[in-house]
């Protein structure tokens, strides 16, 4: 990120260490260092850079979805269009959830109605935002917003970035089920093109509720899963420390859902992740939006439904082979 300083996972701290012994060589080069000179050193680290992300496990994939300082949904919004945003705000019926914001972009002279969870930088914002964790509200000001868009011919674009739906005992009480349902039946059936990006984590009906599209595009460390792992370490092992084996055996890293076919495409982070570079995310997210909206712009209503329909009921098809 431009002007400031990028906060170290746990596993790259080996190459802050190298860094900071190639920074000190710089500026003492008079300074003898046994491993070897300046130059030899940056070798050094681009290999190690290359072969830990290269072979990143689930576990540290889901660190960098979940890096503080990544992209997050305002931030994509303003970017893709930084003058005819157009936000709207409400249900209509009770509150403006801020867990959920989106309006009205223009891209390539096209309006598109985008929409999203969105995370907090600092523990204010995330207050005001409730941490991406929706309420009921927040899922019909969404489902306002889609309608909107339908009733205008309107792309829709859906950003994913969640833990999941607020659990509190207030979304319960206000129908959280209810809305994420209704979301899920309402997006099956509308006649727009419906594209949804998982911009970091995606777990749950908290992502179903504004996923349902004809695309899903995911970053490179973006996962999508129907609970977190350490919601699923808590249930198998009754114990969450067990999160990395059973982030490994969810299979929920966009290499894996593009293999099995549920996303459709992969979006490329700039490397170490999104956080690093983020104009070179915005334009990879851009160029893939433009890429998907090219081949579902010209369909007619009946064939997104179709489109849509199918993709969802190909999902989890097993093929039975004579043993």
């Amino acid at each position: 990120m431009e002007n400031e300083k990028i906060q170290p996972l746990e596993f790259e701290k080996p190459l802050v260490q190298l860094q900071k012994q190639i920074d000190a060589l710089d500026t003492h080069p008079e300074r003898p260092i046994t491993d070897g000179d300046s130059e030899t050193l940056r070798k050094q680290l681009q290999v190690m850079r290359e072969r830990l992300y290269a072979n990143l496990s689930p576990a540290q994939k889901l660190k960098i979805a979940r890096h503080p300082q990544r992209i997050n949904t305002l931030e994509i919004i303003k970017g893709l269009s930084p003058d005819t945003w157009f936000e709207m705000h409400g249900d209509r019926m009770g509150k403006d959830d801020r867990a959920i914001v989106g309006g009205i972009i223009e891209l390539n002279s096209q309006p598109i109605m985008i929409l999203g969870t969105q995370k907090g930088r600092s523990m204010k914002e995330n207050l005001v935002h409730n941490f991406g964790m929706a309420n009921p509200e927040g899922y019909r000001k969404a489902l306002r917003l889609m309608q909107h868009a339908a009733k205008f011919r309107m792309p829709i674009i859906t950003l994913i970035d969640t833990p999941g739906a607020y659990p509190g005992i207030e979304g319960e009480q206000h129908a959280i089920g209810h809305a994420i349902a209704m979301n899920i039946r309402e997006m099956a059936a509308m006649d727009v093109p419906i594209i949804s990006i998982v911009t970091g984590e995606a777990s749950s009906g908290g992502a179903l509720g504004i996923g349902i599209s004809n695309h899903i595009y995911m970053l490179e460390h973006a996962q999508y899963t129907v609970i977190s792992p350490e919601g699923c370490a808590s249930i198998l092992w009754r114990d969450a420390a067990y999160a990395t084996q059973a982030a490994e055996a969810l299979k929920i890293t966009a290499q894996d859902l593009y293999r099995f076919g549920i996303c459709d495409a992969v979006i490329h982070e700039p490397e170490g992740g999104a956080h690093y570079d983020h104009p070179q995310t915005l334009e990879n997210i851009k160029r893939q939006i433009e890429a998907g909206l090219k081949v579902l712009n010209p369909m007619t209503g009946e064939q997104l439904r179709e489109q849509r329909f199918n993709k969802y009921r190909d999902i989890g098809a097993v093929e039975e082979r004579a043993v």
